[in-house]
């Protein structure tokens, strides 16, 4: 696979120098981690080139790691509080979260600036056989701008391409549903475009102790993050309230002295 490492800058878009920033704390204690190689997927096709499944990746720190992996942003990217989901776009949770939780905060806290909301790619590609290439066809879409678009429809349509042999059309029609360049897509979606950028959130992931999808982190900045377990209206506005208060009452803080 040729100039991986431009398509890589490429890739990180947005989100990635910030993110990296905001949750490097989170590995500080990893140490410097050892060349992480991937197997490649035997379902890839051999034929159109598309890639289904993980791809070797070489990294040799913390840091190269996040600045490899890259979440896809919503919200005010100056936001004090950020909210980090992984997820897996074939996870019947995950689509329960998509559908109960995520307008609750979107609505709340996403779309009133206070909070930011990042989506991290965790495939899990060990059950889930179309999870990889749908984290890579959302990230095609989003080539084209319409990366949280094609986001909800993948939800809104899991059962539909799911257990797909091959759920490469599924997807196509999907951009075109959307409004989408199809050859724009297809092409994207029939190669290796990506895959290095989603198997290293994957990786990301399992360095930050996510072990099930959709893992929800609330991130204050101030060296922890805040997993929300209960997706409960209640216990998420109650989670996130404590968030915010505890950034604005540092913020709010006046400057220490020496005294004397």
């Amino acid at each position: 696979m040729s100039n991986r490492a431009e398509r890589r800058r490429e890739q990180r878009g947005s989100g990635g120098e910030g993110s990296s920033s905001r949750i490097m704390w989170i590995l500080g204690g990893a140490g410097v981690l050892g060349i992480a190689i991937v197997a490649w997927n035997l379902v890839s096709s051999a034929v159109d080139g598309t890639v289904r499944g993980p791809v070797p990746i070489e990294y040799s720190s913390p840091q190269e790691l996040l600045e490899m992996a890259a979440g896809i942003p919503s919200g005010n990217p100056d936001a004090p509080v950020r909210i980090m989901e992984f997820a897996d776009y074939q996870c019947p949770s995950c689509r329960d979260f998509f559908q109960l939780a995520k307008p609750f905060i979107d609505m709340t806290y996403v779309e009133q600036g206070s909070v930011s909301f990042f989506f991290y790619d965790f495939p899990l590609f060990e059950g889930h056989q179309n999870a990889f290439l749908a984290a890579r066809a959302a990230r095609c879409a989003g080539d084209q701008d319409s990366y949280w678009a094609f986001h909800d429809r993948l939800f809104q349509t899991q059962s539909q391409w799911s257990f797909r042999a091959d759920p490469a059309s599924d997807f196509i029609g999907l951009a075109q549903e959307i409004g989408l360049n199809r050859d724009t897509f297809a092409s994207c979606l029939r190669s290796d475009r990506h895959a290095e950028v989603v198997t290293a959130n994957r990786r990301l992931g399992e360095q930050l102790g996510v072990q099930g999808t959709p893992t929800i982190m609330v991130d204050t900045g101030e060296g922890r993050a805040v997993r929300i377990q209960d997706w409960g209206i209640d216990n998420m506005r109650r989670v996130i309230d404590e968030a915010l208060a505890s950034t604005a009452a540092r913020t709010a803080a006046p400057p220490s002295t020496d005294g004397g």
